[in-house]
């Protein structure tokens, strides 16, 4: 991919977010957690609360530059000129988080094998291994309604999400939502590993040793504690940039 250049007329601000949008998009490409040119990953413009960006509905991920990315309001609507268009499936999604939720500033969708099966099930994600238990507490329901593009499914999405960071949709995916780029990915990251271990481990059979209320809460506070007094999450971010980054030379 050749270099990326700044435009003039784009601020430092939003030209830093959406180098590091396409990054993340990279990343999710690089662990094979696409879904071909499906699914959305959206980041909130610090400059202007009502205008995201999100991808070009189309492109593979790892075709995802930071000049192509799109802007749009919270309405879908792209704010400046583009040969590309979103996905549609994304407004509901996206517009909904971005509007009610403003602690949430980037919001990744996604449907991996692993976590769309945990989602399937009844119960939905066990807390009982190293990275369930740092979700619990964190994760709502939402009921699966078809193919999210309708505007009265909405507020239903934010009901269910309330104060949590990750919404389970069930018989579909997840979406995990976050101050940051790259809290987002990690609550991703630790998402996908707790759905692989629990595919795992059903797979196995047998009883679970199950963790107590205690130790899963302290793992959610404690992880909590890393990600905003240690900036593990950008660590762990950057360092998987430059481990993707080496992969490809």
């Amino acid at each position: 991919m050749n270099a990326s250049i700044q435009p003039l007329n784009m601020s430092q601000q939003e030209w830093e977010l959406r180098v590091k949008l396409a990054h993340c998009y990279h990343l999710v490409d690089y662990f094979g957690w696409t879904e071909t040119i499906f699914n959305h990953i959206s980041a909130r413009l610090s400059d202007d609360e009502n205008h995201y960006l999100v991808n070009p509905f189309g492109l593979n991920y790892s075709e995802v530059t930071p000049e192509n990315l799109l802007k749009v309001d919270l309405a879908g609507n792209k704010v400046e000129p583009s040969e590309y268009d979103a996905n549609p499936a994304g407004f509901a999604l996206h517009s909904a988080v971005h509007g009610a939720r403003h602690d949430i500033r980037c919001l990744i969708h996604t449907h991996t094998t692993p976590i769309s099966a945990v989602v399937q099930k009844k119960n939905g994600f066990s807390y009982d291994s190293f990275y369930g238990a740092q979700l619990y507490g964190r994760v709502a329901y939402h009921a699966f309604e078809g193919i999210t593009l309708f505007q009265e499914e909405k507020q239903r999405m934010i009901q269910h999400l309330a104060d949590k960071h990750i919404l389970v949709l069930r018989n579909h995916g997840i979406a995990v939502g976050e101050s940051s780029i790259e809290k987002a990915f990690f609550l991703l990251w630790t998402v996908q590993r707790a759905a692989e271990i629990q595919c795992q481990a059903g797979a196995l059979g047998g009883e679970d040793f199950p963790l107590s209320e205690d130790v899963k809460q302290k793992c959610t506070d404690l992880t909590a504690m890393l990600i905003t007094e240690s900036g593990f999450a950008t660590k762990f971010f950057d360092a998987m940039v430059r481990k993707m980054h080496e992969a490809k030379k």
